[in-house]
């Protein structure tokens, strides 16, 4: 997966400028596809380029003009082709566990400290998610969700149940330690 597949899927919703996508992407995707907006301007910039988004520039009084793009046909057919083709695995990357794999040889102190900042950022994660959960339920309140958005919501509860079970192995990680001493 690249982003230019996030950004398409975005503008498959609606028509945004680079400063919607990024707010867009934070509020929703960010817990497992972060950008930054120089990344998202960027692959703007070479969907435009292919053919994939269209830009119009809307004036504003006051204001730098808006530049908002659009996915076009050409950009739903690369967005559909992509969601129909099968998921490639791609092995994950975690830096955390192979410091966890080494850190004991800074002693029982260090190791509690590298694990007590991984529960904690497990544990903000958490509340983060489940800040936005209820925010979404509470939209909801009056709405029958569609299928988009099940799927959307079913994401959040993915990145929930990953961060509250990090924190839960943290903890019994550390509480397995406090028998060990420098």
């Amino acid at each position: 997966m690249s982003l230019k597949h996030a950004v398409l899927g975005f503008l498959s919703i609606a028509p945004m400028t680079g400063y919607d996508l990024r707010k867009h992407m934070e509020e929703s995707v960010a817990h497992f596809w972060p950008a930054d907006q120089a990344q998202i301007y960027r692959t703007l910039g070479h969907l435009a380029a292919d053919g994939l988004v269209s830009v119009e520039t809307i004036p504003q009084e006051g204001k730098p003009d808006r530049r908002e793009h659009s996915i076009t046909d050409a950009g739903l057919a690369e967005l559909d082709a992509w969601l129909a083709s099968p998921v490639e695995y791609a092995p994950s990357r975690e830096a955390f566990l192979v410091r966890l794999f080494f850190v004991g040889r800074l002693g029982v102190d260090q190791v509690r400290a590298v694990l007590q900042e991984r529960a904690d950022e497990a544990r903000e994660l958490a509340a983060v998610l489940d800040q936005t959960r209820t925010a979404t339920e509470e939209a909801l309140t009056d709405v029958e969700p569609n299928l988009e958005m099940r799927l959307r919501l079913a994401t959040l509860a993915n990145g929930l149940v990953h961060a509250r079970a990090e924190l839960a192995w943290a903890q019994d990680l550390l509480t397995d330690l406090t028998d060990l001493t420098d």
